[in-house]
């Protein structure tokens, strides 16, 4: 079942942090990577809305630390964008790519400083962070 985004129950529960239900979700066979109408998996909604137990949830059980959506984003870069230290905290312990790049050629640390999230760009660049990174305009 999807609803008019194209989300289906686990998406859902990702973006509200439910863990109890997409945890019993995903007991009963819930698709850890259903992407909705903007190509986003359960783990990018869960970065995006900063819900580090549903996002540890999802990584447990197996979900795709890169998976992009039609943007080409990646959890990290949403995690970082949005501000969410402890998400973004927890994707780059995962293995996540620093430098992971969007269409518009823009890193995590690019969203992160473009949208003003001081304690996340300081994560990032504690851990290696490119400085001198640029997106599509230079």
């Amino acid at each position: 079942a999807k609803d008019g985004w194209g989300r289906t129950p686990l998406s859902q529960a990702a973006v509200k942090g439910h863990e109890a239900v997409a945890k019993l979700l995903l007991e009963k066979g819930a698709d850890l990577e259903a992407e909705d109408t903007w190509r986003e998996a359960p783990l990018s909604l869960a970065a995006a809305n900063g819900h580090e137990a549903v996002a540890k949830l999802l990584l447990e059980k197996g979900a795709d630390l890169e998976v992009k959506d039609r943007d080409g984003r990646t959890p990290l870069s949403w995690a970082a964008g949005n501000g969410h230290e402890a998400v973004a905290k927890l994707l780059l312990e995962k293995g996540a790519d620093l430098e992971a790049k969007d269409r518009d050629g823009r890193t995590p640390l690019l969203w992160a400083a473009g949208n003003g999230h001081e304690a996340v760009a300081k994560l990032l660049l504690e851990k290696g962070a490119d400085l001198e990174a640029k997106d599509g305009d230079g």
